[in-house]
């Protein structure tokens, strides 16, 4: 096999391993969804807001901790997503 073709094999292989991961990040976002959509409900049940903006910043800051300057616009994605806003 020459090294062009070796190429484009790994290029393949790390593509269908990116298209994996994709897989198990989509279902775990919307497992993240799902048990965020529980807690607002239980949290409005009691009396007390949807959101809470100090876990927020605890979510946020974990996501920048974790990814560097670029986490903080995930995390602001993700938690968007999970209140039931369009992105």
């Amino acid at each position: 096999m020459t090294d062009t073709n070796e190429a484009g094999a790994r290029i393949e292989a790390d593509r269908v391993a990116i298209d994996c991961l994709d897989v198990r990040i989509i279902d775990l976002l919307a497992e993240r969804a799902r048990i965020s959509a529980r807690i607002q409900q239980s949290r409005m049940h009691s009396g007390g807001p949807r959101m809470v903006f100090s876990r927020e910043m605890d979510i946020l800051s974990r996501y920048q901790d974790g990814l560097g300057a670029d986490g903080t616009q995930i995390a602001m994605n993700v938690l968007k997503l999970c209140r039931g806003e369009a992105l």
